[in-house]
């Protein structure tokens, strides 16, 4: 299988070499449409079997897909500054180029509310990010972008800057299909780069809040994380991993990441 998963992206490498573009016309106006093809020395490398078939397409579908920006909100409902910052997120998850999630924080339960969303590793994976970016140590809201800079959540303008700004190297092609986390070749950090799974739930859910600094209000949230998972390890070879299945209606996302709160490589979602 692993030979496979290899030549299907040795194919996807080559995105980049050679396209051709269509152009249509629509009511007098021209239309350019990117199509890549993939060639090595002008013959197409096919893939074998229906699994590599089956990555292959998905794989040529991230190829092409723009990269997704992952941006990282660490929230809580007994925070009185979050509300903004959850405004603010909910602004962003429509952007096709953004992948905005929403952790919830633990360290503010003591103020008399109990985050319904809460999750201890959500605060650890807070605390894993701070000394990268030269932070003392965590509070809310703080918005990461693609794990490389950060920003306070409720400042619109600058995580819109801080989006606009990130320069992405170039990662591994990532894609989720067949219940698998395909991940292409390319170059990993030394040791090795982690592959998370994340579990949340698309859209806007709206939290009645009891007690705390937040009493009596109800806090939109967007993109409410509900479980973060360590899949595995992408050394820089071409792998599949497997993907367990999203329940209650949960939606899935895949992160490959450097170790340590690291800079993010790749993201996908389902």
């Amino acid at each position: 299988m692993r030979g496979k998963i290899t030549r299907a992206f040795l194919l996807l490498a080559e995105t980049r070499k050679r396209s051709i573009s269509l152009f249509l016309r629509n009511s007098g106006r021209k239309i350019a449409t990117h199509f890549c093809w993939n060639f090595s020395g002008g013959t197409v490398v096919a893939a074998k079997g229906m699994a590599a078939g089956a990555l292959l397409m998905a794989g040529v579908a991230a190829a092409t897909a723009q990269p997704l920006t992952v941006v990282e909100l660490f929230t809580s409902q007994g925070c009185s500054s979050c509300p903004p910052a959850n405004a603010n997120l909910i602004k962003l998850k429509d952007r096709p180029d953004v992948l905005a999630l929403s952790f919830a924080v633990t360290y503010w339960d003591y103020l008399g509310w109990k985050d319904t969303f809460g999750r201890k590793e959500f605060t650890e994976r807070q605390v894993t990010y701070e000394p990268a970016l030269g932070r003392s140590g965590p509070f809310t809201p703080q918005v990461v972008v693609n794990g490389r800079t950060d920003t306070v959540g409720n400042r619109l303008s600058d995580i819109e800057t801080l989006i606009g700004e990130d320069k992405s190297p170039n990662g591994p092609i990532l894609s989720l299909a067949g219940g698998k986390a395909a991940i292409g070749p390319g170059v990993a950090p030394s040791g090795g780069a982690d592959v998370w799974l994340v579990h949340y739930r698309s859209g806007v859910v709206d939290v009645p809040v009891g007690r705390g600094e937040n009493s009596g209000h109800t806090l939109p949230h967007a993109n409410v994380v509900h479980a973060l998972t360590r899949l595995g390890t992408w050394t820089g070879e071409a792998t599949a991993l497997p993907l367990p299945k999203a329940s209650d209606g949960l939606s899935s996302a895949v992160l490959v990441q450097a170790p340590q709160g690291g800079p993010i490589l790749a993201a996908a979602t389902n």
